[in-house]
């Protein structure tokens, strides 16, 4: 993965992190389906402390009995060989990233940057290069350019030479890649922004980088060139691995489709992930794998070692699936009634999973589960370890593992209310507390009983990934663990103290009474402690006998505030330097110390002990006896880099302590496994579905890495038997992409799983409700499930038949066939009478789409009406404008479109037809039918003009620009029904309006059979007197439409008569016959149907 820089350091006051830097870390690794990414980085290069701001100490620090804790007095003050060097002109920087090059390297980059919280972002920065282990640097700004802000450092795993610097995007998208440990840089230019790398774990020179934009890139050339290689996919969920000697891509990718929801609140989009694998220079779509049927939930994709983890939320419950070197998914079987809320990955080391799991009843504790070489059967390991939550937002499982000795951890548990620390060495198989010290510092005796009394340890690490936290230890000083803790009947935050184990945690010392932080070195052979203070220092403690003396030395001449240290990369750290500041607006002063000069000689054969792990006497841990050589107490050489830990192993015969109970088994009081209430041992045969034989458990399951011989092995181990002769049950048929819903010619897959049976024996017969069915003979032969292709449109009735001499089960799913929705039309009225029914028609294209969902709007109401039929019918209560919507949701598709009505008291229509030869001009056009009715607008408007005596206007636009004309109907039919009315489409083209007939007209054009290629409807309203309104619509067919009268004759004469009479309130005007070519039509047609 990507090193960010060796160290970060923050100055005080400096609050919150910038984008991008490493998360806080966990106490064990605790990415899992659903929760927040880790940081992406290597360990730490060697030991590195950071200071944080701590309560002000109580006093001093006390001494023993006969101060025989030092070995000068206070006047003969003993020195370190140090230098400093101050980065002059970084006294604004609040931030820096270091990086020691490596091991044999004299090499330190330091990258100091001013980030501005209120503005997010990086607004200075300086880049320093030291090549004499940090005694003097140079400062590199004019080497990568005086005007570039840099915003981070990062080093390529595989080779320590390789640098690669980032701009800061607010100003320039670049990087700056350097091959000699930082002496020269290359800049580049990128046309994205890079979020986060992730280097590949052994060529140098591949890298992933993941933009802004969820697009993630390549590069072979150590970021010279860059590929794209996916788009869409989520942040920190990508993995780069290697497979059959191939490298391939692990990664999700992202989703996002219309929400299925009509309320007025609803989500924009909806984001779904898949779990998509290629190869990482072939990622096309042809070339994806998608190993897991269907959705997951997003971020929730683990790959770790040979597992990969992922999450599918199922009716607001979670379930979560495991594959074991990318085999199938199957779903992790905790204990039936846990009920998992929280699930995060702690481990995967050795082939076996450890997972905390935080259940239905718990708010700030986890339960630890552990499972076999599967990762699929878990059992329970301890109950209710503390959690809590990082400044990142990642969940803090309060779970250690001790470094250097196989199967150790600590966790600290919550009991009555009391948070109490325990240890196991037989990877969480027993739990114990831990022995209290028996005296304290000054050699008084403390009195703490087991079990009211005991130690209590903090097990948190640094929030940064790069300094020591509350507790420590090291591969190369196997049983050495130094940690913060207090002793009493629970773990509290006051008082507390520092405790050292040199026996792996059988006996504990208190070497301090406040906070220190105590690093490694010489590979353990020393310890170095520094103070926790928010007061300024000059000294630090070092101890050479695994901290029972500590002398004291000063480092520096003057006072120093101390924001971190950076120890020499590896565990024979002898050199470090001390980061810190005089004052709180000074630069940063860098202390190089040198810790050779204080040891006497090189170690010898002699200088070193045999050691026996064990635990309280018991020698056999893990199924071995393991004897480590270890460092004398008194001798004060260096063990330097050829030392490597050294350890004699031999196997123990099996007891039953090296065994666990297995899945669906509880352990009582007496230590024996037996079956819990609701678990069926005859169930685990499930592998007869595939096989012949099965593993018959006996309640017990080695613990795994466990390398214990003969003893009870053979009457604790499970059998392998043939599988009995079972019906089939627990008939499964999904659809490999999980969804009820296809498309037609596309190919459906269909998954077939049988719980019970014996699957070489049990036939499967899959009917695809189409009129086709196939038998398979056994339930291996379609393990890579069936596929088909639908032709039609429809709901299909798919069955599986699972059948054998003994019985047979059916399952049934009904898969829902659509096509494509293309586009959608809205017929309505334009017109409607107040309190009058009215028909509205959804017509879609194509016609058969399947199962589709209408969502009619209308107006201003907030709740639609929601229907399965393309039809409704609806009555306007209100005068005035109306809009109508209509939502088609069919799939993933939605579609909409929206029609106004005006609605009136009481109107009648007039029918116009237009000379034939328009139709030779009509291309079917929107744009050109607008641009027509304007014309025919103002001829209306002229020729009425010359006719009569007062203002006049029409509007052929829409129902919602309809205009009231003060004249009778009759009049303007006249001048139609003389011609009068016409216009020039063209030059040479005369087109004549006339008047079609006088009864009522349909509101829709629908019919086929007009003379002309368009019609125009002459609409009275009548309100208090005569208005007259005309309405355009040019004909266009619409396929698969229908239209029929659905109004009874009282309708009709109830719509045309007016309430007024006529002598009353309009101008006299005379009847006019119809024009002789157009017959009268007694329908009145109002209602739609597709």
């Amino acid at each position: 993965e990507s090193d960010i820089a060796g160290l970060i350091l923050k100055r005080p006051g400096s609050q919150g992190s910038a984008p991008g830097e490493p998360h806080h870390r966990v106490r064990r690794s605790t990415q899992g389906p659903g929760s927040p990414p880790s940081a992406r980085s290597l360990p730490a290069f060697g030991n590195s402390t950071g200071r944080s701001a701590r309560r002000v100490p109580r006093s001093d620090l006390r001494w023993n009995r006969e101060e025989r804790r030092t070995a000068t007095s206070r006047q003969e003050e003993l020195k370190l060989t140090s230098s400093t060097f101050a980065l002059t002109g970084d006294s604004a920087h609040n931030q820096a990233m270091v990086h020691w090059s490596g091991q044999n390297s004299s090499v330190i980059l330091m990258l100091t940057k001013l980030y501005d919280f209120n503005l997010g972002s990086v607004t200075e920065s300086s880049l320093w290069r030291s090549t004499d282990y940090g005694t003097t640097y140079e400062k590199l700004n004019e080497k990568v350019g005086v005007k570039t802000i840099l915003s981070y450092l990062y080093v390529s795993p595989n080779n320590k030479r390789k640098i690669m610097l980032l701009t800061d995007p607010e100003v320039e998208s670049s990087l700056l890649i350097s091959s000699d440990e930082g002496a020269t840089y290359q800049k580049y230019r990128l046309n994205f922004y890079i979020l986060s790398l992730l280097f590949h774990p052994e060529q140098e020179d591949w890298i992933l980088a993941y933009g802004h934009d969820q697009k993630l890139y390549s590069s072979v050339e150590f970021g010279r060139r860059w590929q794209l290689v996916h788009e869409r996919v989520a942040p920190n969920r990508f993995y780069c691995l290697l497979c059959s000697s191939r490298l391939y891509l692990f990664c999700l990718e992202i989703q996002y489709t219309e929400p299925s929801c009509f309320s007025a609140v609803c989500p924009v989009v909806v984001a779904e992930a898949l779990y998509v694998t290629c190869k990482l220079q072939n990622c096309t779509d042809a070339n994806k794998g998608k190993p897991f049927p269907g959705y997951i939930d997003p971020n929730s994709l683990v790959v770790q070692d040979e597992y990969v983890f992922v999450q599918v939320s199922t009716g607001g419950r979670p379930i979560y699936y495991v594959s074991s070197r990318r085999d199938v998914f199957t779903p992790m079987k905790l204990p039936k009634y846990t009920l998992p809320k929280d699930l995060h990955v702690i481990s995967t080391d050795e082939n076996r999973v450890v997972a905390a799991v935080q259940e239905w009843n718990q708010n700030d504790t986890y339960n630890l589960y552990v499972s076999e070489a599967g990762g699929i059967y878990y059992t329970l390991a301890l109950e209710n370890v503390m959690s809590s939550m990082g400044p990142e937002g990642n969940v803090m499982i309060d779970l250690y593992e001790v470094a250097g000795i196989k199967g150790m951890f600590l966790a600290n548990k919550k009991q009555n209310n009391e948070v109490k620390t325990y240890i196991t060495y037989n990877k969480g198989r027993d739990w114990r507390l831990l022995q209290a010290p028996s005296a304290d510092l000054r050699g008084n005796r403390i009195h703490c009983m087991l079990p009211y009394c005991s130690l209590h340890l903090h097990l948190q690490v640094s929030a940064n990934p790069y300094t020591s936290g509350n507790i420590a230890s090291r591969e190369s000083a196997p049983g050495i663990i130094v940690a913060s803790g207090s002793i009493g009947a629970e773990l509290t935050s006051s008082n507390v103290s520092m405790f050292i184990t040199s026996d792996a945690g059988n006996t504990w010392r208190q070497i301090f009474d406040e906070e220190y932080s105590v690093l490694y070195l010489d590979q353990g052979g020393a310890l170095v402690a520094i103070r926790h203070t928010p007061l300024p220092i000059r000294h630090l403690w070092l101890s050479f006998d695994e901290g029972r003396v500590w002398n004291k030395y000063s480092f520096t001449s003057s006072p120093l505030f101390v924001d971190g240290v950076l120890g020499e990369p590896g565990e024979e750290t002898l050199i470090m330097t001390i980061f810190g500041h005089v004052s709180h607006r000074s630069e940063w002063q860098l202390v190089k110390i040198d810790f050779r000069s204080i040891f006497n000689r090189r170690c010898i054969e002699s200088d070193y002990v045999p050691w026996d792990l064990h635990d309280q006497g018991e020698r056999c841990l893990m199924g071995v006896k393991r004897v480590y050589r270890k460092l004398k107490p008194i001798a004060r050489c260096v063990m330097g880099k050829t030392y490597s830990v050294t350890m004699i192993s031999e196997p123990c015969d099996c007891t039953e302590s090296d065994f666990e109970c297995d899945y669906g088994f509880e352990r009582r009081a007496d230590g024996k496994c037996t079956p819990a209430f609701w678990f069926l041992p005859s169930s685990m045969s499930r592998t007869c579905t595939t096989e012949h034989t099965f593993l018959n458990s006996t309640g017990y399951r080695k613990v795994v890495s466990n390398n214990c011989t003969r003893g009870v092995m053979e009457q604790f181990t499970a059998r392998r038997q043939p599988c009995p002769s079972r019906a089939p049950r627990g008939l499964h048929l999904v659809t490999s992409e999980g969804k009820l819903t296809a498309t037609t010619a596309s190919n459906v897959t269909f998954l077939v799983f049988l719980e019970e049976g014996d699957g070489s024996k049990t036939s499967i017969t899959v009917d695809f409700g189409d009129g086709n069915a196939f038998t398979y003979s056994n339930v291996s032969s379609i393990e890579d499930g069936i596929k088909h292709i639908y032709k039609n449109v429809g709901i299909y009735r798919v069955s599986a038949t699972a059948e054998n001499t003994l019985g047979s089960e059916t399952v049934l799913l009904f898969l829902h066939i659509t096509c494509q929705l293309e586009s959608i039309h809205l017929s309505a009225p334009f017109v409607a009478v107040k309190n009058k029914e009215v028909n509205l028609t959804a017509v879609l294209s194509p016609s058969q789409v399947g199962t589709v969902t209408y969502i009619w709007w209308f107006g201003n109401n907030s709740e639609p009406v929601i229907t399965l039929e393309g039809s409704v019918a609806f009555t306007f209560s209100r005068e005035g404008i109306s809009v109508v919507t209509v939502q088609v949701s069919g799939g993933n598709t939605i579609l909409q479109d929206r029609k106004t009505v005006a609605v009136h008291e009481y109107f009648r229509s007039h029918l116009l037809a237009f000379s034939s030869n328009l139709d030779d001009h009509n291309p079917d056009v929107a744009e050109w039918r607008l641009d027509v009715s304007r014309v025919i607008k103002t001829s209306m408007v002229q020729v009425s003009s010359n006719h009569l005596p007062f203002d006049k206007t029409f509007n052929f636009h829409t129902a919602e620009n309809l205009l009231p004309y003060s004249c009778g109907t009759e009049l303007v039919l006249s001048a139609l029904n003389q011609n009068l009315v016409q216009f020039t489409l063209r030059p040479g083209v005369q087109i004549t309006v006339y008047a079609a007939h006088l009864s009522a007209a349909p509101l829709v054009d629908t019919s086929e059979n007009h003379s002309g290629s368009a019609m125009l409807m002459l609409l009275s309203v009548v309100v208090v007197g005569l208005a007259v309104f005309l309405i355009y619509k040019f004909k266009r067919k619409i396929p698969g439409l229908h239209v029929y009268a659905a109004m009874q004759d009282e309708k009709e004469q109830e719509m045309i008569q007016s309430p007024v009479s006529p002598t009353d309130s309009t101008p006299s005007c005379k009847c006019i016959n119809p024009h002789p070519r157009v017959k009268f039509s007694s329908d009145l047609p109002t209602y739609i149907d597709v």
